[in-house]
């Protein structure tokens, strides 16, 4: 499943090439509170389908009015880009469901063979940061390398916009928890690839949208290199499957490495790392483990909540977070864990 951002950009090209004139909606700025983050995309196209948010609410609506009203095919032709703000006034604000006190400002852009969508698209395909510059005076789009994520720069003569690879998240071990755990990232638009060399254990594991892989778990970190728009977590409470790929992990870009076990065996394995493998107190404190918030989990489906709602903080919102799993979760790690020593595993 694509992220959202992806998607819209991937749709606005599938209407173009349908001969159907889109505009490019972009939230450049806002104050006070918002329902969307600046940065936000959203196309409409000349039969009024959108795809994308810029608000979740009446906005949208205001916006097909508006450009039906003065012409889609119109609007398109001018090349032109505009700018429109929402929220000025309490009335305003509250007639467009806007938080109070809070202003949205947009930036409407006509697509054409200038805009670039497609070579966008390719950079993100190869899990490159592009940094996007329109020319609101002429509608022209410049493109070069660019920081993994940023807030808009708009000025009167132009708006750059950040886009970076959709995330991805790679999970070690093929289980229960896993699964949810999938199921989860890919509704959140992750890409998401779980590893598990043992053949038990994939022999009945599928779910759509998700790549399978049979490699040791250190060798996928190491040919994938994990980038900063990458989560890494261990599944398997198995250390010769775990630890290898988790050192490589820590040594890689990744924004999130994570494992999964009881307070003491997390306290263990940062023991062996650092003692066997030689890792940096400060890799060894990037660790996530026990992996989670702390929710009160019981069951898989509510460990893999936790976990992925620890990945969204760290990724999307920056939150600090700490080792937070409750003694209900550290039970159900301990009744997860084999009852007799698995067998060593080679490489296939």
């Amino acid at each position: 499943m694509e992220d959202l951002d992806t998607l819209v950009l991937r749709t606005a090209l599938d209407w173009q090439a349908a001969g159907l004139p889109v505009v490019l909606v972009t939230v450049a700025r806002t104050w006070g509170s918002s329902p969307r983050p600046p940065g936000s995309l959203m196309a409409i196209n000349g039969r009024g389908q959108t795809v994308g948010s810029v608000s979740g609410g009446c906005i949208e609506d205001d916006l097909i009015q508006r450009i039906r009203d003065g012409g889609v095919n119109a609007v398109c032709a001018s090349l032109e880009p505009t700018t429109l703000r929402y929220g000025i006034s309490t009335d305003q604000a509250h007639r467009f469901g806007l938080p109070c006190g809070g202003t949205v400002e947009l930036v409407l852009e006509p697509l054409s063979a200038h805009s670039r969508l497609e070579a966008l698209l390719d950079a993100c395909v190869q899990r490159r940061s592009s940094a996007r510059t329109l020319d609101l005076r002429t509608g022209r789009v410049v493109l070069r390398e660019g920081r993994r994520d940023g807030i808009p720069q708009l000025t009167e003569a132009a708006l750059t916009t950040y886009l970076g690879p959709q995330f991805r998240l790679i999970a070690i071990g093929a289980g229960d928890l896993s699964r949810y755990l999938c199921q989860m990232a890919l509704s959140l638009g992750f890409e998401v690839i779980v590893c598990d060399p043992r053949e038990e254990h994939r022999a009945s594991w599928t779910l759509d949208g998700v790549l399978l892989s049979r490699e040791m778990p250190d060798d996928l970190i190491l040919r994938m290199t994990p980038d900063a728009r990458t989560a890494v977590v261990a599944l398997t409470h198995d250390p010769k499957l775990d630890d290898l790929a988790l050192i490589d992990a820590l040594q890689s870009d990744a924004f999130y490495v994570g494992a999964i076990g009881s307070r003491r065996n997390s306290a263990q394995r940062r023991e062996r790392l650092r003692e066997h493998f030689d890792l940096s107190e400060p890799a060894l404190q990037a660790l996530h483990g026990p992996a989670g918030l702390f929710i009160g989990s019981k069951t898989p489906a509510e460990i893999a909540l936790s976990i992925m709602a620890e990945v969204v903080a760290v990724n999307k919102n920056g939150v600090p977070v700490s080792e937070s799993m409750s003694v209900a979760q550290d039970k159900l790690h301990q009744q997860l864990l084999p009852r007799v020593a698995r067998p060593s595993v080679k490489a296939p």
